[in-house]
C-alpha cells in the first residue's frame, strides 16, 4: 500500500503547512493594513499599494480566495497526517487520535498564531508584497470564489445583514484627534499642538475667547477732545470701539491709522472722529469659533463685538484671538497682557482673576470646570457665592487657591497651588 515514501509525505506536509501559514499571514496583513498609508503610497506610484487597495476594495473576493486556499490546505494537511500515522502505526484508533492532535497543534502554532502575529506586526510592509501573489491567485480561482460567495451573500441576506462598504469608512474628529496625539515622533510636538487646537475649535464659542467688556479699551465720543487724543496716542491697538456715554452704547469702530492720516492736516475733533467711524460688527455669544473665522473672512472684518441673546454687550473678539487659539499666544503683546504665568519653584502660580479658565488649564495643566463662568474670578465668585476677602482659601476641582488681592468687588490676584 505504500505508494509514497515517508520522506515524500513529510515533505508534502511541510509544504502544506507553509502554504497554510502564507494564507493566514495574508489574511491578517491585508485586513490590518493602514488603508490611508496605502493610498499615500499608491499616490506616489507604488504598484504593490495599488494592487493591495484593489484587493481591499473587493474584500469578499479577497477573503474568499484566502479562506478557500487556507481551508483546502489545512484539510489536506490533516488527511496527510492520518496517512502518515497509518503507515507508521497501522489503523489503530489511538494513532489516528494522536495524529489529529499533532496536526491541530502544528497548524495552530506554525500556520495560524505565528504567521498572524507576524502579519499584524508588519501589516503595511507585507500587504504591498502579498498583493502581488494574491492577485494572480484570485484571477485563477475567480469562478470558484464567485460560486462560494453566492452562498455567503445569500446567507447574509437571509440574516438581514448588510456587508460593510468596500471603501474605508471616514474618520470622526475625535478619531483624527487621537491619531494626531498618538503620532509620536512622526509629527513634531508644535505641529501636534496646532492640529489638536484646530479640532478643539468645534467645541469653542467666541464667548470662550473674547476679551470681557470690563477689559475692552474703548473711547467715549462724548469725552473732551484732549482725553480722546490722549487715549488714541497711548493705545496699543489699531482698532478701538467708540461708545456714546454708556460703554454698552457702541456707535462705531475707529481705525487709528486712518484717523492718523486725517489728523496730519489738522487737529482732531469730535466731528472728525465721527467721520472715521466704521459700522460695528456684532457677533452672537454662542457662535462657534470656527464659524466665526469664516464669517470674518466673508465679511472682511477683523474685530467683532460679542452680544448675548438680549443684545447686551459681553465683550470683544478679534481675528488675532482666534489665531492665538490655534498657534498659541503671540510673543509680541502689550505690556502687562500676560495674565497667566507658569509654576514657580515652590509649586505655586500667581494668576490674574480675569484670566480665561481655558487658558489657565492649558498653561498650568489643570482641569478647572469650564461649564459656567469663563474667568477665574467668575468661578471663585460662583463657588463662594460672595465676594471673598484677602487671605481666603478655597479648593475647586481639587485645586487649592488663595485670594491675594481684590479690587472693585472682583478677585484681582489668586495664588494657585499645584495639585
Amino acid at each position: 500500500m505504500q505508494e509514497y515514501s515517508l520522506s515524500a509525505l513529510s515533505s508534502a506536509l511541510v509544504v502544506l503547512l507553509i502554504l497554510s501559514a502564507f494564507f493566514s499571514m495574508a489574511e491578517t496583513s491585508m485586513m490590518a493594513s493602514n488603508r490611508y498609508r496605502l493610498r499615500h503610497l499608491a499616490g506616489q506610484g507604488h504598484r504593490g499599494a495599488r494592487l493591495a487597495l484593489d484587493l481591499l476594495a473587493r474584500t469578499d473576493k479577497m477573503l474568499g480566495v484566502i479562506l478557500l486556499g487556507n481551508n483546502l490546505v489545512n484539510a489536506a494537511a490533516a488527511t496527510l497526517v492520518s496517512i502518515i500515522a497509518i503507515e507508521l502505526f497501522g489503523e489503530e484508533e489511538w494513532a489516528l487520535a494522536a495524529g489529529t492532535l499533532f496536526v491541530t497543534f502544528v497548524i495552530l502554532v506554525f500556520s495560524e498564531i505565528t504567521p498572524k502575529v507576524i502579519g499584524a506586526a508588519n501589516a503595511d510592509r507585507l500587504a504591498v508584497v502579498l498583493a502581488f501573489l494574491l492577485w494572480p491567485l484570485l484571477r485563477a480561482t475567480y469562478p470558484l470564489v464567485w460560486f462560494v460567495n453566492l452562498f455567503s451573500a445569500g446567507l447574509l441576506r437571509l440574516l438581514r445583514l448588510k456587508p460593510a462598504g468596500s471603501e474605508a469608512t471616514g474618520l470622526t474628529t475625535e478619531e483624527l484627534r487621537s491619531i494626531v496625539l498618538e503620532s509620536g515622533h512622526f509629527v513634531p510636538h508644535e505641529h501636534r499642538s496646532i492640529l489638536v487646537n484646530l479640532f478643539d475649535l468645534e467645541h469653542i464659542t467666541v464667548e470662550d475667547i473674547m476679551t470681557p467688556r470690563g477689559e475692552i479699551e474703548s473711547i467715549d465720543i462724548a469725552a473732551p477732545v484732549a482725553e480722546i487724543a490722549n487715549k488714541l496716542a497711548t493705545s496699543f491697538h489699531t482698532r478701538l470701539p467708540v461708545f456714546d456715554r454708556e460703554p454698552s452704547n457702541v456707535v462705531g469702530i475707529v481705525h487709528l491709522r486712518r484717523l492718523l492720516a486725517d489728523t496730519l492736516h489738522g487737529e482732531i475733533d469730535h466731528e472728525l472722529l465721527r467721520q472715521n467711524l466704521a459700522e460695528p460688527y456684532f457677533i452672537p455669544a454662542e457662535t462657534p469659533v470656527y464659524d466665526q473665522l469664516r464669517f470674518f473672512r466673508e465679511n472682511r472684518q477683523r474685530l467683532g463685538l460679542v452680544v448675548d441673546e438680549y443684545g447686551e454687550l459681553l465683550g470683544l473678539v478679534t481675528i488675532d484671538d482666534i489665531v492665538e487659539e490655534i498657534v498659541g499666544k503671540f510673543t509680541t503683546s502689550m505690556p502687562g497682557s500676560e495674565a497667566v504665568c507658569s509654576w514657580a519653584a515652590d509649586g505655586t502660580a500667581l494668576v490674574d482673576g480675569g484670566s480665561n479658565l481655558r487658558e489657565i488649564n492649558r498653561r498650568l495643566g489643570l482641569d478647572l470646570p469650564l461649564e459656567g463662568p469663563r474667568t477665574l474670578n467668575g468661578l471663585i465668585l460662583e463657588h463662594l457665592r460672595d465676594i471673598p476677602e484677602i487671605g481666603v482659601g478655597l479648593r475647586i476641582a481639587g485645586v487649592a487657591m488663595e485670594i491675594i488681592q481684590t479690587e472693585n468687588r472682583r478677585v484681582k490676584i489668586v495664588k494657585i497651588h499645584r495639585p
